[in-house]
């Protein structure tokens, strides 16, 4: 475990926009507007949100401080508690969607706290599902004077996702909207927002993307490769069915055989496979798995 936040240094985006990594788990970012300091996320706990918090006051000066929410996930939003609420030494107002503040509440994330503080004792000690302050649905502008941050809604990941565009700069946030090798999608029925997503980011033209899960340097190409292996699953799990593989193969399947898509043949070759395999290949197998089932529930 090892929750040290650190800056990463600038590969060529703007100098506004600074990126804070918690080891290999998760990027997160700050921008710096003429009149905000704006937090993306707050990370998984209070250790790594008082960091962030850190960063920002460093960078402060006369700036208010807000922060926003891409969604609910752990490694985005746990650190809440330290920016609002009681126990907070200050109050900074956090935007996020209504979805977000809603899988916040819900008994799901209280459960899903429970097992990470039996499964990691210390480290979700302090965590109090808190959510999001400013609420709204499908977009969101924060004028910063020279930086607009324009928020929208980008469900498939999750259904209360969104990403940040800043078009003085054409640069995109993506969050888990988007990532290396692949993105993860919530359910079968959930692929074609997925998709939409994707189009609609692409759709943007982007100068400069960053993301939560992929290397700094993957640029707005990670997007176009995503859409593809969203359209290389489609093109192997139509053919599988065609043949007469199962729409809901068994357990002990293995489904990557079965469609004739190994993991290796997923990732973008500058990545390292293997050394990804570990958490990215059974997302790829749930991928396909809820292709299949995408697939013969739209033909129906």
């Amino acid at each position: 475990m090892n929750d040290t936040v650190t800056i990463r240094p600038n590969e060529g985006w703007d100098p506004r926009i600074l990126v804070c990594a918690c080891g290999t788990l998760v990027d997160t970012f700050i921008v710096l507007t003429e009149r905000y300091v704006v937090i993306v996320d707050t990370m998984l706990n209070g250790t790594t949100a008082q960091a962030l918090l850190a960063i920002a006051r460093e960078y402060q000066g006369r700036r208010q401080l807000l922060a926003v929410n891409t969604h609910a996930d752990w490694d985005h939003a746990w650190g809440n508690h330290v920016l609002v609420g009681a126990s907070a030494e200050t109050q900074v107002p956090i935007i996020g969607s209504r979805h977000c503040a809603a899988r916040l509440r819900h008994r799901a994330a209280r459960a899903e706290l429970a097992h990470k503080r039996a499964a990691e004792p210390g480290r979700f000690d302090d965590v109090q599902l808190t959510p999001p302050t400013i609420l709204f649905d499908d977009a969101l502008a924060i004028a910063g004077g020279d930086l607009t941050l324009q928020l929208f809604a980008t469900p498939g990941h999750t259904s209360d996702h969104i990403a940040i565009f800043i078009p003085q700069i054409a640069t995109l946030l993506a969050g888990d909207a988007a990532e290396l090798p692949f993105p993860f999608v919530e359910s079968a029925s959930t692929i074609p927002q997925m998709r939409a997503s994707l189009e609609r980011m692409a759709a943007l033209n982007p100068a400069v993307a960053l993301y939560c899960h992929a290397p700094v340097t993957s640029g707005p190409k990670a997007l176009e490769q995503n859409i593809a292996y969203f359209a290389t699953l489609e093109h192997h799990c139509r053919a599988a069915l065609a043949q007469g593989a199962p729409a809901r193969p068994p357990a002990d399947a293995d489904v990557e055989v079965l469609v004739s898509f190994p993991y290796a043949a997923a990732v973008p070759i500058e990545l390292d496979a293997e050394a990804l395999a570990g958490f990215y290949r059974p997302g790829h197998q749930a991928a396909i798995r809820m292709m299949l089932e995408y697939l013969d529930g739209s033909s129906a």
